[in-house]
């Protein structure tokens, strides 16, 4: 390979000389140049025409395939130009300068690419991982622990290969390397200085490692953060958006979520348990309510068959508290179906069973105990009790 590459260098310095022969006004750089472009419209060519073969490869295929294809455009193109270019490079009537600059520059290109190639295939891999989870599935804490973990870590690794990438360029760079090594020696006021003006970067990178190994919190987790109810809808490298439930964004830093306690309720499953109380007199019922509480759930699609029951929780003067609690799979349909439940119980309160509503009572005695009472306000002989 080297053998042709200085024979295809030894014929673009003959036609060099010969075109200097004929034209002698051309500065010396001109040669160069035209061998430089010519190799960048090659790869660019070249380019086109292995793209245009894969989308016409994946045209008939399902949607992640052609997507595929169109997430690798701009690596692919990069990877051909510097190809492209680096045997321009090799062939080009360049002084030792020139090749030694223009080699610098292939170098940190190639960097460059590396690094993009890099990011590239680690989306690609996140995509074709996911596709296994679905977040629409009734029971989706599977699905809402991958997504959380490849998104917090996708995140955490671009930035890891962005400073990687960064770095290796910039060693390079004698001046810039040795000024790197002297200040990561340093020990100084200055690094105390840097460390804490990146003390919240540090605190909210270390606390992103930390939400994706224990997973406190995941997308679509239905969270109580700062009194506000909603949803966790994006995690990204600094903070967390919370879709609350009138859809307004609430955005909390990351590291608030491991040093702040939260209300998480879909933690270790998405099924919950909802609450309803209602408020009736002393002379309620409770069995004929109890058998319209089951009847209610058993006719609701929202109900997940698990929990259904009807307590008294609590008595007080005027009247007593009727705690019925029921489950669904998700917050979503634990709340919709308390709302159900509730409607359709002072419904039935309202005509099969109007005694059970609050009341208030009142004894007024006028002539003393000479005044007999009905025996349905609760007088023993008549007599007020």
């Amino acid at each position: 390979m080297e053998d042709e590459l200085q024979q295809l260098g030894d014929q673009v310095e003959a036609i060099s000389q010969d075109i200097e022969r004929v034209i002698p006004v051309l500065p010396d750089w001109t040669m160069p140049l035209i061998v430089l472009g010519v190799a960048f419209l090659t790869g660019v060519l070249i380019f086109r025409g292995v793209f245009a073969l894969l989308t016409r490869a994946v045209a008939g295929r399902d949607l992640f395939w052609r997507s595929l294809v169109s997430r690798t455009r701009r690596p692919l193109r990069m990877a051909l130009v510097v190809a492209a270019l680096a045997v321009g490079v090799a062939v080009a009537p360049l002084g030792a300068g020139g090749k030694d600059m223009a080699g610098h520059g292939l170098l940190i290109a190639f960097m460059v690419l590396v690094g993009w190639v890099v990011h590239t295939a680690l989306h690609i891999w996140t995509t074709v991982h996911l596709r296994k989870f679905s977040l629409d599935a009734e029971d989706n804490m599977l699905a809402r622990k991958h997504v959380t973990q490849s998104r917090i870590l996708v995140r955490l690794a671009g930035w890891l290969i962005v400073i990687v990438a960064s770095s290796a360029i910039l060693m390079t760079f004698d001046g810039v390397r040795q000024w790197g090594v002297s200040l990561l020696a340093s020990a100084g006021a200055a690094g105390i200085v840097v460390g804490f003006a990146f003390q919240p970067v540090l605190k909210n990178l270390i606390a992103g490692i930390q939400l994706a190994v224990t997973q406190p919190i995941r997308i679509d987790d239905a969270v109580i953060v700062e009194g506000e109810w909603g949803w966790v809808e994006e995690i990204t490298g600094t903070y967390v958006v919370i879709k609350i439930w009138d859809w307004r964004r609430l955005i909390v830093p990351l590291s608030y979520f491991i040093e702040q306690p939260f209300q998480n309720w879909t933690r270790d499953s998405s099924s919950l348990i909802g609450g309803v109380l209602l408020y009736l007199d002393h002379c309620a019922d409770i069995s004929r309510l109890r058998e319209k509480t089951n009847e209610v759930c058993r006719a609701s699609a929202l109900w997940d068959g698990n929990v259904c029951h009807v307590q008294v929780n609590d008595f007080r003067e005027r009247v007593m508290e009727v705690r019925i609690l029921a489950s669904a799979r998700n917050a979503p349909r634990t709340y919709d179906l308390r709302c159900e439940i509730r409607e359709a119980l002072i419904t039935w309160i309202q005509r099969e069973m109007p005694e059970a509503l609050p009341r208030t009572r009142e004894t007024v005695s006028v002539d003393a105990p000479e005044r007999r009472f009905p025996a349905q306000f609760g007088g023993a002989n008549g007599r007020p009790s």
